[in-house]
């Protein structure tokens, strides 16, 4: 039992300094991150419906779209989208297709944004993006870079997939990927192999931002642009090839301030809410199940503390529904604690001492604790995978919730009610009746 008490005593002590990380994480006032030159603001971030922000929506031209190509435009236009606002360093915007009545739009939402005009220039400039190979027949004029290249090209932004940063693997330099969707790879193939051992422009509304040479004929899509790049050039290029890469015109129809749809007032009150509800949650913990009881409701702050911790660190947009699947996921957490305690009841009853009771009752009821939660692991990945927008908020927080529960109540409740086990109730048999039903010894039972 040495041992044994030795490992619990470790594992207590592990649970204390994580509770001590916690506290320093969820403490309004405490640090920011700062780890390996990393610069992390420790924050709350609160969505659109929470802090308000600016509601944005673009329609995109298809007219000289076929229609059969219509929806991978619509899809393509939200990636580039997607990747302007993150640019903006916006935490979570909410990036959406919307396709109704013929018209095909992408509806863009931007917690905490207030400078509207800002983000509306930066997410909504349609740049022109042209691939262009050298003309054999034109007089380069040096102080007109473009002299010496085609007039014009049909290998466009339309046909750009993405771009991304890589390293060599042998040099270890800097470079940058580019890949082409199927119909850009066959102009992209035809290009260079008319223009082996010549360099091909890449223009950003007409002006040139790189012109790498060809080495060989590249037939599936993918090149590779090299060129002595420090770190930062390869990933200011990669940003502006992406940038550049919107599919299909687009012009703005709609653009709003929103103004937190609960208010102050109403989130302070939704606040105080979850408050009372969980110190009447923690008073029944400890009024029906005693010191067991007192226990779980340590665990369950420590878990709440986690919660709020990765909400900081990750980090998750709150939202009303965020909100909803972290009281629900509190729910989860209580009801693992109880199913726990009601199987030790059980145990005692059959006349089991308590260490074995406890053990026993862990053990049988982990099988229903993994079940409901997997079920409710599931429910998150459905909504998530089919959801949108607020919905997988909800699903992240949901799965988060779960996952963080388990371990509440099979480490955190288990180490806190072992150790009290083999200390408190083993030094004073008069604590015994706190974990009984009836306040009596059971049959032929052991004490602790």
């Amino acid at each position: 039992m040495a041992t044994t008490l030795k490992r619990i005593r470790i594992a207590f002590a592990g649970i204390l300094a994580l509770a001590v990380l916690v506290g320093l994480v969820v403490w309004p006032s405490g640090p920011d991150l700062k780890l390996f030159g990393m610069d992390k603001q420790l924050k709350i971030h609160e969505g659109l419906d929470l802090e308000g922000g600016s509601h944005l929506v673009y329609e995109a031209d298809m007219s000289k779209v076929p229609k059969q190509e219509r929806k991978d435009r619509l899809d393509g236009a939200v990636d580039v989208i997607d990747r302007r606002v993150n640019a903006l360093g916006v935490s979570e915007p909410l990036v959406q297709a919307n396709q109704s009545a013929g018209k095909y739009r992408v509806i863009v939402e931007l917690p905490g944004v207030t400078d509207v005009e800002q983000a509306s220039k930066i997410i909504g400039a349609t740049v022109k993006m042209e691939f262009r190979e050298q003309d054999p027949k034109a007089k380069p004029d040096p102080k007109n870079p473009l002299s010496g290249y085609a007039k014009d090209s049909n290998l466009t932004g339309a046909d750009f997939k993405r771009a991304n940063v890589g390293f060599n693997q042998q040099t270890g330099e800097p470079e940058i990927n580019i890949t082409f969707n199927g119909a850009g790879a066959k102009k992209f193939a035809a290009m260079t192999r008319r223009s082996v051992g010549k360099p091909i422009a890449i223009l950003l509304d007409g002006a040139i931002i790189s012109a790498p040479r060809v080495s060989q004929e590249i037939s599936d899509g993918n090149a590779v642009i090299t060129g002595g790049f420090q770190v930062q050039e390869a990933k200011d290029l990669a940003l502006q090839l992406n940038a550049g890469a919107l599919p299909v015109p687009v012009k703005q129809v709609e653009q709003r301030t929103v103004g937190p749809t609960l208010g102050q007032d109403s989130v302070q009150k939704s606040l105080a809410a979850g408050l009372i509800g969980l110190v009447l949650v923690a008073a029944f913990m400890i009024l029906y199940y005693r010191l067991p009881g007192a226990l779980a409701v340590l665990a369950l702050l420590l878990y709440t503390g986690i919660m709020i911790s990765l909400f900081k660190l990750i980090p998750v947009t709150l939202t009303l529904a965020g909100i909803a699947g972290f009281i629900l996921s509190i729910g989860i957490a209580v009801d693992a604690n109880i199913l726990i305690f009601e199987r030790m009841r059980e145990e005692l009853r059959d006349g089991r001492s308590l260490p074995t009771a406890l053990e026993v009752g862990f053990s049988r009821a982990f099988t229903s604790i993994r079940d409901s939660n997997a079920a409710s692991l599931l429910m998150s990945a459905v909504l998530y995978t089919f959801g949108s927008g607020t919905i997988r908020g909800f699903a992240v927080v949901l799965a988060l919730g779960v996952i963080i529960s388990l371990f509440s109540a099979i480490t955190v409740s288990r180490t806190l009610m072992r150790l009290a086990v083999r200390t408190v109730l083993a030094n004073k048999p008069a604590l015994w009746d706190v974990v009984r039903t009836d306040g009596a010894a059971p049959e032929g039972g052991k004490r602790a």
